[in-house]
């Protein structure tokens, strides 16, 4: 199911609340995405891409969020496209995104979508649409298959130009 900026109704909030894997824009690339809090979706996300045990960025609903969860002392490059690398302070999200770690890469995409993010009031992993070693989707034309025909839904405006999120790690240690 393909629907538009102005179709995003409680239904499709109801079923990112209730665990939905999806493809969503950013305002680089398209994301596929899930509840970062849902072990099961975060499990079916990774099984998709592929990856079994790098670490996905979430979509944080705010920088008060990032504040209340992570150690971060600088935040104006967000909103923007920028992934931040932070120490992660609580147990906000599903060990099954950042496994065996205790650092979070975390988005606040200049996007429309940040709205629905911030409205839904958790995170959502972001992870470029694509198998891990292959090319990124910038339209369904190029989306892959596979990934397209599994995703409960796809949240699409027309194609993007832009690369995935810049990475910036912070320089702090965090001792556990």
């Amino acid at each position: 199911m393909t629907i538009k900026k102005n179709e995003i109704t409680e239904e499709i909030l109801g079923k990112i609340r209730n665990g939905a894997v999806f493809i969503s824009p950013t305002d680089t690339i398209y994301g596929l995405s899930c509840d970062a809090r849902n072990g099961e979706s975060v499990s079916r996300l990774r099984k998709l891409k592929g990856r079994d045990d790098k670490p996905l960025s979430i979509w944080v609903p705010s920088k008060q969020w990032i504040q209340d969860n992570c150690d971060a002392s600088n935040l104006d490059k967000l909103p923007g496209p920028y992934t931040l690398i932070l120490p992660l302070l609580t147990a906000s999200v599903a060990s099954e995104v950042n496994p065996g770690l205790n650092t979070i890469g975390v988005r606040i995409p200049d996007h429309w979508f940040s709205k629905i993010v911030e409205k839904l009031g958790f995170p959502l992993v972001t992870t470029s649409v694509n198998k891990v070693g292959k090319e990124h989707m910038t339209s369904l034309e190029n989306g892959d298959k596979e990934i397209l025909d599994a995703v409960d839904f796809v949240i699409y405006e027309g194609e993007k130009s832009g690369e995935p999120s810049t990475i910036i790690k912070e320089k702090k240690e965090i001792e556990r």
